[in-house]
């Protein structure tokens, strides 16, 4: 197998050559004038070739050395170019974010808010990729994504941008047939409808003020990927839902749909915004994450 080629040493001759010195050479990288002399005698005995000619009081290129030079100054000046420009991407907000948002969430909150966004930040561009299931963000590739639970320990750098409640509902023409559970067991009598996203799929967690914890596996006669798939049977009456407030929200507040088990609270959850590990943000992303935080903040202020 070939190796690489020795970048390194190609870059401290052609500094060598710009400055016709190694001790400049060595002081303009911070490095020491040893391990710059090391680079070159290092990239002499790979290329089987001297490359100067050298006195107490004279650098000269060989015939070698000359030919090698042109390219090594290409080479150096194309990696310094490079560096400058990644520095460049990352401290200003510029370039793709791609961005992995739930499918409802992502259609009711989040699409609207773009248009203000991009208008703030024209250098930027959004790659939008709606869908429930939890996404590999390393693996396809994503520069961030947004969570709405509680999440798992993980190696992502989550930032949390605001609060998210969930609600035990049924439509009153249900509870009026049915009965309206007082306590979560009493949900293993009812007819709910099951989402296939939670975090522990088929079962739903509760806790009351004096501390005492139910869990529960309903069952019924739905099952979903997607949880605004469920509004409809709701309204109808034909079951219980385990739903956040985004979706639920304005069938609670226009009296549709009624919170059930009011003296118990599931688990907080949350809108975290996700990104791979490995260093600061990116300023595209951090931008986005902070317009996203500032405007939900909002939005829920408004809500209340």
């Amino acid at each position: 197998m070939a190796k690489l080629p020795d970048f390194e040493g190609l870059a401290i001759f052609a500094k060598v050559v710009e400055l016709r010195s190694f001790a400049a050479a060595a002081t303009e990288l911070s490095l020491s004038k040893a391990t710059v002399s090391k680079a070159v005698t290092r990239l002499e005995g790979r290329l089987g070739a001297r490359l100067f000619n050298r006195t107490s009081r004279r650098l000269a290129l060989t015939d070698a050395g000359q030919k090698l030079a042109e390219r090594a100054a290409r080479l150096l000046a194309d990696g310094e170019a490079a560096e400058s420009e990644a520095l460049a991407q990352s401290a200003t907000p510029r370039g793709l974010v791609r961005l992995a948002v739930p499918m409802t969430f992502g259609v009711r909150t989040v699409a609207p808010l773009l248009p203000e966004f991009l208008e703030q930040y024209p250098e930027v561009s959004i790659d939008l990729h709606l869908g429930d299931a939890t996404v590999d963000l390393i693996g396809e590739g994503f520069d961030a994504g947004l969570r709405i639970a509680r999440l798992p320990d993980s190696s992502l750098i989550a930032r949390r941008l605001c609060a998210m409640p969930r609600y035990t509902v049924a439509a009153p023409s249900y509870l009026a047939r049915w009965g309206r559970p007082t306590h979560p067991m009493h949900l293993a009598q009812h007819k709910c409808f099951g989402y296939a996203y939670l975090s522990t799929p088929g079962v739903w967690h509760y806790t009351n003020a004096s501390g005492e914890q139910a869990s529960v596996r309903p069952a019924g006669q739905l099952r979903v990927n997607n949880g605004e798939a469920v509004m409809p049977a709701l309204l109808a009456g034909l079951g219980i839902a385990d739903l956040p407030d985004f979706i639920v929200g304005d069938a609670v507040a226009s009296g549709e749909v009624e919170v059930i088990l009011k003296d118990w609270k599931q688990p907080e959850g949350a809108v975290h915004l996700v990104t791979p590990p490995g260093g600061p943000r990116p300023a595209r992303v951090e931008v986005l994450a902070d317009f996203l935080a500032k405007r939900l903040a909002m939005g829920k202020k408004r809500a209340a």
